[in-house]
Protein backbone atom coordinates (compact mmCIF):
# COMPACT_ATOMS: atom_id res chain seq x y z
CA UNK A 1 0.00 0.00 0.00
CA UNK A 2 1.32 3.45 -0.94
CA UNK A 3 -0.06 6.98 -0.99
CA UNK A 4 -0.18 9.58 -3.75
CA UNK A 5 -0.85 13.29 -3.29
CA UNK A 6 -3.14 14.90 -5.88
CA UNK A 7 -2.86 18.65 -6.39
CA UNK A 8 -5.18 20.63 -8.64
CA UNK A 9 -4.33 23.74 -10.64
CA UNK A 10 -6.28 25.89 -8.16
CA UNK A 11 -4.30 24.49 -5.23
CA UNK A 12 -0.98 24.87 -7.04
CA UNK A 13 -1.73 28.47 -7.99
CA UNK A 14 -2.50 29.19 -4.33
CA UNK A 15 0.78 27.86 -2.99
CA UNK A 16 3.38 28.27 -5.80
CA UNK A 17 4.37 31.79 -6.82
CA UNK A 18 6.68 33.33 -9.38
CA UNK A 19 9.07 34.79 -6.82
CA UNK A 20 12.77 34.83 -6.02
CA UNK A 21 12.49 31.43 -4.35
CA UNK A 22 11.28 29.92 -7.64
CA UNK A 23 14.02 31.77 -9.54
CA UNK A 24 16.68 30.39 -7.20
CA UNK A 25 15.28 26.85 -7.49
CA UNK A 26 15.53 27.00 -11.28
CA UNK A 27 18.99 28.59 -11.10
CA UNK A 28 20.22 25.72 -8.93
CA UNK A 29 18.77 23.24 -11.43
CA UNK A 30 20.69 24.82 -14.31
CA UNK A 31 23.89 24.78 -12.24
CA UNK A 32 23.37 21.07 -11.53
CA UNK A 33 22.86 20.44 -15.24
CA UNK A 34 26.22 22.08 -15.98
CA UNK A 35 28.08 19.65 -13.70
CA UNK A 36 27.18 16.70 -15.93
CA UNK A 37 25.64 14.69 -13.07
CA UNK A 38 22.04 15.27 -14.18
CA UNK A 39 20.43 12.56 -16.31
CA UNK A 40 18.20 14.32 -18.85
CA UNK A 41 17.03 12.49 -21.99
CA UNK A 42 16.07 14.35 -25.18
CA UNK A 43 12.56 15.75 -25.37
CA UNK A 44 9.91 13.40 -26.73
CA UNK A 45 7.54 15.36 -28.96
CA UNK A 46 4.33 14.24 -30.64
CA UNK A 47 3.00 16.51 -33.40
CA UNK A 48 -0.70 16.71 -34.23
CA UNK A 49 -0.58 18.88 -37.36
CA UNK A 50 -4.27 18.56 -38.26
CA UNK A 51 -5.12 20.51 -35.12
CA UNK A 52 -2.03 22.75 -34.85
CA UNK A 53 -0.98 20.79 -31.79
CA UNK A 54 2.09 19.29 -30.19
CA UNK A 55 2.78 17.34 -27.01
CA UNK A 56 6.16 17.42 -25.26
CA UNK A 57 7.33 14.95 -22.63
CA UNK A 58 10.24 16.10 -20.45
CA UNK A 59 12.03 14.70 -17.44
CA UNK A 60 15.33 14.75 -15.57
CA UNK A 61 16.94 12.98 -12.62
CA UNK A 62 19.06 15.19 -10.37
CA UNK A 63 21.34 13.31 -7.95
CA UNK A 64 20.67 14.41 -4.40
CA UNK A 65 16.99 15.12 -4.95
CA UNK A 66 14.53 12.56 -3.58
CA UNK A 67 12.23 12.66 -6.59
CA UNK A 68 11.96 13.41 -10.28
CA UNK A 69 9.12 14.64 -12.49
CA UNK A 70 7.70 13.35 -15.75
CA UNK A 71 5.88 16.17 -17.50
CA UNK A 72 3.31 15.86 -20.28
CA UNK A 73 2.80 19.26 -21.90
CA UNK A 74 0.31 19.70 -24.78
CA UNK A 75 0.20 22.89 -26.80
CA UNK A 76 -2.77 23.21 -29.15
CA UNK A 77 -2.53 26.67 -30.61
CA UNK A 78 -5.98 26.89 -32.22
CA UNK A 79 -7.62 26.34 -28.83
CA UNK A 80 -8.31 30.03 -28.13
CA UNK A 81 -10.72 29.97 -31.08
CA UNK A 82 -12.55 27.20 -29.20
CA UNK A 83 -12.59 29.13 -25.94
CA UNK A 84 -9.86 26.90 -24.50
CA UNK A 85 -6.30 27.68 -23.32
CA UNK A 86 -3.44 26.85 -25.69
CA UNK A 87 -1.54 24.84 -23.10
CA UNK A 88 -2.51 22.21 -20.56
CA UNK A 89 -0.91 19.10 -19.08
CA UNK A 90 0.33 17.64 -15.83
CA UNK A 91 3.41 16.45 -13.95
CA UNK A 92 3.88 13.09 -12.25
CA UNK A 93 6.44 12.99 -9.44
CA UNK A 94 8.22 9.70 -8.78
CA UNK A 95 10.47 8.63 -5.92
CA UNK A 96 14.10 8.71 -7.04
CA UNK A 97 14.74 5.70 -4.78
CA UNK A 98 11.88 3.36 -5.67
CA UNK A 99 10.28 4.86 -8.79
CA UNK A 100 6.90 4.82 -7.06
CA UNK A 101 4.50 7.65 -7.88
CA UNK A 102 4.51 10.22 -5.08
CA UNK A 103 2.26 12.92 -6.53
CA UNK A 104 0.20 13.95 -9.53
CA UNK A 105 0.25 17.69 -10.20
CA UNK A 106 -2.77 18.65 -12.33
CA UNK A 107 -1.35 22.08 -13.10
CA UNK A 108 -2.62 22.56 -16.69
CA UNK A 109 0.71 24.12 -17.62
CA UNK A 110 0.88 26.54 -14.67
CA UNK A 111 4.12 25.10 -13.27
CA UNK A 112 5.65 25.15 -16.75
CA UNK A 113 4.71 28.82 -17.03
CA UNK A 114 6.35 29.57 -13.67
CA UNK A 115 9.57 27.67 -14.35
CA UNK A 116 9.85 29.18 -17.85
CA UNK A 117 9.49 32.70 -16.50
CA UNK A 118 11.93 31.91 -13.69
CA UNK A 119 14.47 30.80 -16.30
CA UNK A 120 14.06 34.17 -17.99
CA UNK A 121 14.88 35.86 -14.70
CA UNK A 122 17.96 33.66 -14.28
CA UNK A 123 19.15 34.63 -17.76
CA UNK A 124 18.58 38.31 -17.05
CA UNK A 125 20.37 38.06 -13.71
CA UNK A 126 23.58 37.03 -15.47
CA UNK A 127 23.30 38.63 -18.91
CA UNK A 128 21.11 41.75 -18.78
CA UNK A 129 22.69 45.16 -18.21
CA UNK A 130 22.37 46.68 -14.77
CA UNK A 131 19.11 48.52 -14.10
CA UNK A 132 17.11 50.55 -14.51
CA UNK A 133 16.49 48.86 -17.86
CA UNK A 134 14.17 49.69 -20.68
CA UNK A 135 12.34 46.42 -21.28
CA UNK A 136 10.74 45.20 -24.49
CA UNK A 137 8.40 42.24 -24.96
CA UNK A 138 7.41 40.59 -28.24
CA UNK A 139 4.10 38.85 -27.66
CA UNK A 140 1.27 39.70 -25.28
CA UNK A 141 0.14 36.38 -23.87
CA UNK A 142 0.52 34.65 -20.51
CA UNK A 143 4.25 34.05 -20.85
CA UNK A 144 4.86 37.63 -21.95
CA UNK A 145 3.23 38.82 -18.71
CA UNK A 146 5.19 36.36 -16.60
CA UNK A 147 8.50 37.14 -18.29
CA UNK A 148 8.09 40.84 -17.61
CA UNK A 149 7.14 40.13 -13.98
CA UNK A 150 10.17 37.81 -13.68
CA UNK A 151 12.48 40.46 -15.11
CA UNK A 152 11.18 42.88 -12.48
CA UNK A 153 12.39 40.46 -9.77
CA UNK A 154 16.04 40.81 -10.82
CA UNK A 155 16.24 44.25 -12.45
CA UNK A 156 14.69 47.65 -11.82
CA UNK A 157 12.39 48.41 -14.72
CA UNK A 158 12.22 51.65 -16.63
CA UNK A 159 9.72 52.20 -19.44
CA UNK A 160 8.38 49.06 -21.15
CA UNK A 161 7.43 48.48 -24.78
CA UNK A 162 5.24 45.64 -26.04
CA UNK A 163 4.41 44.46 -29.54
CA UNK A 164 1.87 41.87 -30.61
CA UNK A 165 0.29 40.85 -33.88
CA UNK A 166 -2.98 41.66 -32.11
CA UNK A 167 -3.17 45.37 -31.22
CA UNK A 168 -6.06 44.64 -28.85
CA UNK A 169 -3.96 42.11 -26.92
CA UNK A 170 -1.05 44.54 -26.81
CA UNK A 171 -3.31 47.28 -25.43
CA UNK A 172 -4.67 44.93 -22.76
CA UNK A 173 -1.14 43.85 -21.83
CA UNK A 174 0.03 47.47 -21.52
CA UNK A 175 -2.87 48.44 -19.29
CA UNK A 176 -2.60 45.38 -17.03
CA UNK A 177 1.19 45.34 -16.62
CA UNK A 178 1.46 49.08 -16.02
CA UNK A 179 -0.95 48.62 -13.12
CA UNK A 180 0.78 45.51 -11.78
CA UNK A 181 4.35 46.78 -11.96
CA UNK A 182 3.91 50.51 -11.55
CA UNK A 183 5.93 51.43 -14.66
CA UNK A 184 4.86 53.00 -17.95
CA UNK A 185 4.05 50.38 -20.61
CA UNK A 186 3.48 51.50 -24.19
CA UNK A 187 2.47 49.63 -27.34
CA UNK A 188 5.02 49.65 -30.17
CA UNK A 189 4.01 49.55 -33.81
CA UNK A 190 6.73 47.09 -34.87
CA UNK A 191 9.19 44.59 -33.42
CA UNK A 192 11.97 46.82 -34.72
CA UNK A 193 10.80 49.69 -32.51
CA UNK A 194 10.84 47.38 -29.48
CA UNK A 195 14.38 46.12 -30.15
CA UNK A 196 15.90 49.50 -30.99
CA UNK A 197 14.43 51.24 -27.92
CA UNK A 198 15.03 48.52 -25.27
CA UNK A 199 17.96 47.35 -23.15
CA UNK A 200 16.39 43.93 -22.54
CA UNK A 201 14.05 42.21 -24.99
CA UNK A 202 12.11 39.01 -24.32
CA UNK A 203 10.55 37.16 -27.25
CA UNK A 204 7.57 35.03 -26.25
CA UNK A 205 5.85 33.99 -29.48
CA UNK A 206 5.35 30.74 -31.44
CA UNK A 207 6.49 32.56 -34.59
CA UNK A 208 7.62 30.51 -37.57
CA UNK A 209 9.34 33.49 -39.18
CA UNK A 210 12.09 35.63 -37.61
CA UNK A 211 10.89 38.70 -35.75
CA UNK A 212 14.29 40.19 -34.82
CA UNK A 213 16.90 41.31 -37.37
CA UNK A 214 20.64 41.79 -36.77
CA UNK A 215 20.71 45.38 -38.02
CA UNK A 216 18.42 46.38 -35.13
CA UNK A 217 20.95 45.37 -32.45
CA UNK A 218 22.74 48.02 -30.43
CA UNK A 219 25.45 48.11 -27.74
CA UNK A 220 24.33 46.81 -24.34
CA UNK A 221 21.29 44.92 -25.65
CA UNK A 222 20.30 41.58 -24.16
CA UNK A 223 17.69 39.30 -25.77
CA UNK A 224 16.08 36.30 -24.11
CA UNK A 225 14.39 34.16 -26.77
CA UNK A 226 12.01 31.60 -25.32
CA UNK A 227 9.48 30.95 -28.06
CA UNK A 228 11.49 28.65 -30.32
CA UNK A 229 11.16 25.19 -28.76
CA UNK A 230 10.48 23.17 -31.92
CA UNK A 231 12.19 22.91 -35.30
CA UNK A 232 9.54 24.96 -37.09
CA UNK A 233 9.59 27.89 -34.65
CA UNK A 234 12.01 30.79 -35.15
CA UNK A 235 12.06 34.26 -33.56
CA UNK A 236 15.62 35.46 -34.28
CA UNK A 237 17.08 35.80 -37.76
CA UNK A 238 20.20 33.63 -38.09
CA UNK A 239 22.38 36.69 -38.42
CA UNK A 240 21.41 37.82 -34.92
CA UNK A 241 23.38 35.01 -33.30
CA UNK A 242 26.39 35.71 -35.52
CA UNK A 243 26.28 39.42 -34.67
CA UNK A 244 26.12 39.31 -30.86
CA UNK A 245 29.12 39.16 -28.54
CA UNK A 246 27.86 36.21 -26.51
CA UNK A 247 25.38 33.43 -27.16
CA UNK A 248 24.07 31.40 -24.22
CA UNK A 249 21.40 28.69 -24.16
CA UNK A 250 19.87 26.31 -21.64
CA UNK A 251 21.22 23.20 -23.41
CA UNK A 252 23.55 23.15 -26.44
CA UNK A 253 22.20 19.98 -28.02
CA UNK A 254 18.61 21.09 -27.56
CA UNK A 255 19.12 24.57 -29.02
CA UNK A 256 20.96 23.01 -31.96
CA UNK A 257 18.03 20.64 -32.56
CA UNK A 258 15.00 22.76 -31.66
CA UNK A 259 16.00 26.34 -30.89
CA UNK A 260 17.53 29.44 -32.41
CA UNK A 261 20.93 27.77 -32.82
CA UNK A 262 19.25 25.18 -35.07
CA UNK A 263 18.14 27.84 -37.55
CA UNK A 264 21.46 29.70 -37.53
CA UNK A 265 23.42 26.51 -38.20
CA UNK A 266 21.00 25.45 -40.94
CA UNK A 267 21.38 28.86 -42.61
CA UNK A 268 25.20 28.65 -42.50
CA UNK A 269 25.45 31.79 -40.36
CA UNK A 270 28.55 30.20 -38.76
CA UNK A 271 30.21 26.83 -38.38
CA UNK A 272 29.86 24.01 -35.88
CA UNK A 273 32.70 25.56 -33.85
CA UNK A 274 30.58 28.63 -33.01
CA UNK A 275 31.14 29.39 -29.30
CA UNK A 276 28.12 28.41 -27.19
CA UNK A 277 27.85 28.58 -23.40
CA UNK A 278 25.12 26.93 -21.36
CA UNK A 279 23.28 29.00 -18.79
CA UNK A 280 24.28 26.54 -16.06
CA UNK A 281 27.94 27.08 -16.94
CA UNK A 282 27.47 30.84 -16.54
CA UNK A 283 25.78 30.32 -13.17
CA UNK A 284 28.55 27.96 -12.04
CA UNK A 285 31.24 30.43 -13.14
CA UNK A 286 32.83 28.14 -15.73
CA UNK A 287 31.69 30.39 -18.59
CA UNK A 288 31.39 34.18 -18.62
CA UNK A 289 28.13 36.08 -18.49
CA UNK A 290 27.95 39.76 -19.32
CA UNK A 291 31.46 41.22 -19.06
CA UNK A 292 31.00 44.84 -20.18
CA UNK A 293 28.15 47.30 -20.30
CA UNK A 294 28.18 47.53 -24.10
CA UNK A 295 28.21 43.81 -24.92
CA UNK A 296 25.30 42.37 -26.89
CA UNK A 297 24.03 39.03 -25.63
CA UNK A 298 21.39 36.41 -26.47
CA UNK A 299 20.04 33.60 -24.31
CA UNK A 300 17.96 30.92 -26.03
CA UNK A 301 15.61 29.04 -23.70
CA UNK A 302 14.06 25.90 -25.18
CA UNK A 303 12.84 24.47 -21.84
CA UNK A 304 14.52 21.58 -20.04
CA UNK A 305 13.40 18.61 -18.01
CA UNK A 306 15.64 19.63 -15.14
CA UNK A 307 13.50 22.76 -14.71
CA UNK A 308 10.40 20.57 -14.51
CA UNK A 309 11.84 18.31 -11.83
CA UNK A 310 12.98 21.37 -9.87
CA UNK A 311 9.65 23.20 -9.99
CA UNK A 312 7.63 20.03 -9.31
CA UNK A 313 9.58 19.25 -6.13
CA UNK A 314 9.36 22.91 -5.12
CA UNK A 315 5.59 22.73 -5.62
CA UNK A 316 5.35 19.63 -3.44
CA UNK A 317 7.31 21.36 -0.70
CA UNK A 318 5.07 24.44 -0.92
CA UNK A 319 1.97 22.23 -0.82
CA UNK A 320 3.31 20.49 2.27
CA UNK A 321 3.75 23.80 4.07
CA UNK A 322 0.27 24.93 3.02
CA UNK A 323 -1.24 21.51 3.86
CA UNK A 324 -3.13 21.42 0.56
CA UNK A 325 -3.93 18.59 -1.80
CA UNK A 326 -5.69 15.26 -1.48
CA UNK A 327 -3.88 12.07 -0.48
CA UNK A 328 -5.16 8.77 -1.85
CA UNK A 329 -4.11 5.19 -1.22
CA UNK A 330 -3.14 3.02 -4.18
Amino acid sequence: MSTVRILTETELRACVRLDLAAVDIVSDAFAALATGRVVMPPILRLDVPEHNGEVDVKTAYVPGLDGFAMKISPGFFDNPKRGLPSTSGLMVVHSATTGMVQAVLLDNGYLTDVRTAAAGAVAARHLAPDGPVRAGVLGAGTQARLQLAALALVRTLGPVLVWSRSPAKADAFAHEMAGRLGVPVAVAATPEAVVRDSDVVVTTTPSREPLVRPDWLHPGLHITAMGSDAEHKNELAPGVLAAVDRFVCDRRAQSARLGELHHALAAGAFGEDFPVAELGEVIAGTAPGRRTADETTVCDLTGTGVQDTAIALHALACAGVAACGTTIET
